[in-house]
């Protein structure tokens, strides 16, 4: 019972994994997405500074950035399961059974300015046009996006060798608890056997004493 009961252990162990595993594969993409929509910001940027351009051309541009703005904003409040996929908090994972090894997921706050997209989504900037939003700006914002990804990319490595390993674990512990299950059994039915054979032999036994006894009645008689 030890054994089997440390196998659903593990199986459970592996199945937090596995949604840690899902957390981080979704957190992923909506940071691919960010970077998509930074690059595009960063090609409007690029446009707008066009000295040919008329102003419907660069109210255009506005429109189009601003709408992106939005979408940086929505994706920065993303939730897996109720729970925030992006914040400043780091989220412990445990990876054995005792819980005494678990792995951190880094809190990405991606809304953050100094390493994040706040300095692209800010309020204040409303306009392509605006002082503070440099082609260099867009840039940076690109960049903290990429080491997200990378950090997201190693978090999910490290979780995917924990779960090969529960795997392993739960299996053995299910061979083994069976192997142990098995030699029960047989116990069981060698000593079946071995009883049936003495009841067998104290019957013969009592039915041989009877005929004897009868017998012998009939001797004196």
């Amino acid at each position: 019972m030890k054994l089997s009961a440390a196998a659903k252990r593990q199986g459970a162990v592996a199945t937090n994994v596995g949604n840690a595993v899902s957390f981080l594969q979704t957190q992923d993409g909506a940071l691919k997405v960010s970077a998509k929509v930074l690059d595009r910001m960063s090609e409007l940027k690029t446009l707008y500074v066009d000295p040919t351009k008329n102003s419907s051309d660069l109210a255009n541009y506005d429109s189009e950035f601003t709408a992106l703005q939005d979408q940086l904003t929505a994706i920065t409040s993303e939730k897996f399961n109720g729970v925030t996929l992006f914040g400043t908090s780091d989220l412990s994972v445990a990876v054995t059974a005792d819980h005494d090894t678990s792995v951190a997921l880094a809190g990405r706050d991606l809304a953050g300015t100094s390493a994040g997209i706040g300095n692209v989504i800010a309020t204040a900037i409303t306009s392509l046009g605006h002082t503070s939003l440099t082609l260099g700006t867009i840039t940076t914002a690109i960049q903290n996006v990429a080491t997200m990804r990378a950090a997201n990319g190693a978090e999910q490595s490290r979780l995917g060798f924990a779960t090969e390993l529960l795997t392993a674990n739960k299996a053995n512990l299910e061979a083994a608890n069976s192997r142990i299950v098995d030699v029960d059994v047989a116990e069981e039915s060698t000593q079946l056997a071995r009883w049936n054979i003495l009841v067998q032999s104290g019957t013969a036994m009592l039915s041989q004493a009877n005929q004897s006894a009868q017998t012998a009645l009939k001797l004196i008689s």
